[in-house]
């Protein structure tokens, strides 16, 4: 099992950022062109326990892949998690979090992965998706502080 884990401090309060990431369809606003990310079929204004998000993203060198997630354990402005149901991991569970720090918020996100296909998985890892999961969850950091400008520390 894999974790990537990172956090960002915004300055905006609690209520802001979560405004932003309760909203499914801003998820494109925070993931690189280069992935081709696509929503398939029909989202809601916000976020709900047992909510299937169907998308499309193209992963380089591996092709389009369709992805399922549910969103899941919803702690009104504090968490959430998304899990796939139907996608390109083995496992994947991402926990989101945003806390109230002094001059804004902290936002956390954490993500527990497998892949597939077991040691060919592991190489394909090394040689491939953990560099590309890094360099998402930068750019993700840089559109939020685009966002939401300001000073911002990151980890």
């Amino acid at each position: 099992m894999h974790v990537l884990e990172q956090q960002q401090d915004l300055p905006a309060s609690v209520e802001e950022v979560w405004d932003f990431i309760k909203t499914p369809k801003n998820l494109n606003a925070i993931t690189p062109d280069d992935l081709d990310f696509e929503f398939l079929g029909d989202l809601p204004d916000e976020m709900y326990n047992g909510l299937l998000i169907r998308y499309r993203i193209g992963i380089p060198m591996f092709g389009k892949w369709n992805w399922v997630t549910e969103i899941k354990h919803i702690r009104e402005g504090i968490s959430f998690i998304d899990e796939q149901r139907f996608g390109p991991y083995k496992f994947w569970y991402h926990y989101h979090e945003v806390r109230s720090i002094e001059g804004g918020t902290r936002m956390i996100d954490r993500v527990h992965y497998k892949l597939p296909f077991g040691p060919l998985g592991e190489i394909v890892h090394v040689l491939q998706v953990k560099g590309m999961l890094k360099k998402i969850f930068s750019f993700r950091q840089e559109r939020m502080k685009e966002l939401f400008p300001g000073h911002t520390e990151s980890t």
